[in-house]
């Protein structure tokens, strides 16, 4: 085993990862990895020093070791939280590609270059307060990062992020279950929910919880289209089986947009 896999594998042990929810590298091959990082920032200046990095050196040297598309996103006007964050979702082959990430990164001089400001910054003036980061597998059923099929532009759209707790880890996988072979995957694809990606979360802080990010033109269609999502008849009816009861005891949403420089 390769050192940053097993070194991968201990962190993830380390987050009380049941066995039901291990997988071996066999089984990781056709679906891919998430990572979602969640910069926050005390000021405007801070986060326009990251943008500078993020665009001019952080991007570039992802999709020079073929990582990519990299999502770029901001909290929407829609969003009511005050706080200056932004969040970057990076798609990874296998958990070697994620773990071997800051050791090719510190070996392309083109990316030290480009991004000194940001990465020699001085401790007294960091270009973040903190970096909050999320590992996610991809679903069976989407087992890969996905663009959306629309035709404005990608500022313009509204990019929605859901994360569903579940009370236990069995429940968690039963949701999963319900978003696979259930059907749940399905209906958003025929409603053009525009999905992102959907991915259960195998390292982060609010486990077991899923997460998964869809796409709209604006606001006015995002509720169109949960409203058709609400009155479908194959959701009626999957959400009515007895199995899946009670698989979601918390959720979050969060309204975002994506920014210039972003991939997706």
């Amino acid at each position: 085993m390769k050192k940053h896999t097993f070194y991968l594998l201990l962190l993830i042990f380390c987050f009380q990862l049941t066995p039901a929810t291990v997988y071996s590298q066999q089984d990781y091959e056709s679906q891919q990895f998430f990572q979602i990082k969640t910069y926050h920032f005390d000021s405007v200046e801070q986060q326009q020093q990251a943008d500078r990095f993020f665009e001019q050196a952080y991007l570039p040297a992802l999709h020079r070791l073929g990582i990519e598309p990299v999502g770029v996103f901001k909290p929407h006007d829609a969003d009511t939280s005050s706080a200056l964050k932004t969040y970057l979702l990076i798609p990874f082959e296998t958990l070697d590609d994620f773990a071997s990430l800051p050791g090719r990164l510190d070996d392309d001089s083109q990316y030290l270059a480009g991004g000194r400001d940001y990465l020699e910054a001085p401790h007294d003036e960091p270009p973040y307060h903190k970096i909050e980061s999320i590992l996610l597998q991809a679903f069976e059923y989407a087992p890969t990062l996905m663009a959306a099929d629309l035709d404005n532009p990608r500022t313009e759209r509204v990019y929605e992020l859901r994360s569903y707790e579940s009370a236990t880890e069995a429940l968690n996988q039963n949701k999963v279950d319900m978003f696979n072979a259930g059907g749940e995957v399905e209906i958003f694809d025929r409603l053009d929910f525009n999905a992102i990606f959907y991915g259960n979360v195998i390292s982060g802080n609010k486990m077991p919880n899923l997460m998964y990010m869809t796409t709209f033109e604006n606001m006015d269609s995002r509720d169109a289209h949960w409203d058709a999502f609400r009155n479908d008849a194959q959701w009626e009816e999957l959400s009515a089986v007895e199995k899946y009861q009670d698989n979601v005891s918390n959720s979050d949403i969060y309204f975002l947009r994506a920014a210039s420089y972003s991939d997706l």
